[in-house]
């Protein structure tokens, strides 16, 4: 863990097993790891790329506010796999979000994933170790077949659930919205919302 952050803070690239997959770390503040995780996984530029952390705090780092009908779900489904787009702060670079003013987020409930985002202090990106549009890989002996000559560094954590991604959930306009159905259900999503609605609290 202490050379995989070593390696994040000098711009390198580490593969970590997350819920479902593997995903690839790089320090989504530093705009030339950015782009060569960019380059390493072949990603369109015009997509952007998931952060995860492992603390409320760190959500400040990227976050310029929290949508009131986040509040129940960070609380309910947080740590686990639920990815929040939030309105993206200021300092956030536009090549991690692809210049869309959002940024999406997960507080991971995997040992390994959280674990590096702690070390590391700060989000950390959270895209799935492969070849973009190609099958996600869900042990470092895939990461490593697909992707490990480019990469500095594959935490092996053992294979992982590799069920499927998380559920990716926007609530910017006021109306909660499924982006991607995941391994939550939206439904339970959506009630979590509507109980807090009925229990009188303000829920925009």
């Amino acid at each position: 863990m202490e050379q995989a952050v070593l390696l994040l803070k000098r711009g390198g690239l580490v593969a970590y097993p997350t819920e479902s997959w593997y995903g690839l770390a790089a320090d989504p503040f530093n705009r030339e790891a950015v782009g060569r995780l960019f380059a390493v996984k072949r990603r369109e530029k015009s997509k952007p790329l998931p952060t995860l952390i492992s603390s409320h705090a760190q959500l400040a780092q990227l976050v310029r506010d929290v949508p009131s009908c986040y509040q129940v779900l960070m609380e309910k489904f947080w740590p686990g796999p639920l990815t929040l787009v939030f309105p993206a702060h200021p300092h956030v670079p536009a090549c991690l979000i692809a210049g869309t003013g959002t940024v999406a987020v997960r507080y991971s409930s995997h040992p390994v994933a959280a674990g590096l985002a702690e070390a590391f202090g700060g989000a950390i990106t959270a895209t799935s170790a492969n070849i973009s549009g190609q099958v996600p890989q869900d042990t470092a002996q895939g990461v490593a077949g697909c992707l490990g000559a480019e990469l500095d560094m594959i935490l092996n954590g053992g294979r992982t659930a590799g069920i499927c991604a998380s559920t990716v959930v926007s609530c910017l306009e006021g109306t909660l919205t499924c982006l991607r159905e995941g391994r939550l259900a939206f439904a339970g999503v959506k009630e979590a919302v509507q109980e807090m609605k009925r229990e009188g609290k303000k829920i925009s």
